[in-house]
């Protein structure tokens, strides 16, 4: 039996019927005012549901089952634009007016244009040098926020035993204060090498890269004895997809074409927190 689930900021009972007509459900269960349940769809009608829930803004999941939450046991998650609402080296860039140029290469790398990114970020950070550490408090503290459901997914994951990992190819300074205030297992992320209060441009140590990213979620798996369909792993970058393959659950938010295109799930209009849905509590 498959089911489908469908979730919208704005999913009325009108889209979730007409989606449910073109599925061939065989029913239909509210979750919430955001999302909807439809019951033994018929997996043949899959192409031309995709393009409905397109055209009406909607994020839908094939489930061939609704396990438990607690049969996960690991949540990972890239850091910017995912976890957060921010490229933080982009914001960096911007206290010091370089902005437009270490953006551009920011948006090349994640579409995967760019394909070595350790050469992309040495490039970027090269282009901050003697930025006053300040600017980086500056963006946590005026900047950095949390994407929404995010910390009730967090939270929620903790809650049903999972081990939160945050992996990303931006900043220590960023991971660890997050790591701290949202209680998470671990974070691996680049140093940056600050000299007399300044940046000196240069990154400290290996570079946290695609294959860095997908290594780390590996060990934690093998830890934790955790198969792929144990493991949500949430990413919207070129440089996340050797992680996303590693799961079952693997989630593009609000991610790049060539993301969405490899990954199993996709949200492009809901919260973080819709990860839930797929579960039971």
């Amino acid at each position: 039996m498959t089911h489908l689930i469908l979730q919208a900021p704005d999913l009325d009972a009108a889209k979730a019927e007409q989606i449910a007509a073109v599925a061939a459900a065989n029913g239909l269960q509210s979750l919430s005012t955001t999302a909807t349940r439809l019951l033994d769809v018929d997996p043949a009608t899959r192409p031309e549901v995709e393009r409905l829930c397109a055209e009406l803004h909607v994020d839908y999941a094939y489930l061939e089952r609704v396990p438990r939450l607690a049969e996960c046991k690991i949540l990972a998650s890239d850091m910017d634009s995912t976890l957060i609402n921010i490229e933080c080296i982009d914001e960096i860039a911007d206290m010091a007016g370089r902005k437009a140029e270490v953006a551009a290469i920011t948006e090349a790398a994640m579409r995967g244009e760019i394909k070595d990114f350790s050469e992309s970020l040495r490039r970027r950070v090269a282009l901050l040098r003697g930025v006053p550490q300040k600017a980086l408090e500056r963006v946590y503290d005026e900047r950095l926020r949390t994407n929404p459901g995010a910390e009730r997914l967090i939270v929620s994951a903790k809650a049903a035993g999972l081990k939160i990992m945050l992996v990303s190819g931006g900043f220590t300074f960023y991971t660890e204060r997050l790591k701290q205030r949202l209680g998470l297992d671990e974070t691996h992320a680049n140093v940056l090498e600050i000299d007399q209060g300044k940046l000196t441009g240069r990154v400290l140590g290996d570079i946290v890269d695609g294959q860095a990213k997908a290594a780390y979620l590996q060990a934690l798996a093998f830890d934790t004895g955790a198969a792929p369909e144990q493991i949500i792993a949430m990413g919207d970058g070129a440089n996340d997809l050797k992680m996303l393959a590693l799961a079952h659950y693997s989630v593009a938010y609000r991610a790049k074409p060539v993301v969405r295109q490899q990954t199993r799930y996709a949200l492009n209009y809901s919260g973080l927190d819709a990860v839930l849905n797929w579960f039971r509590g």
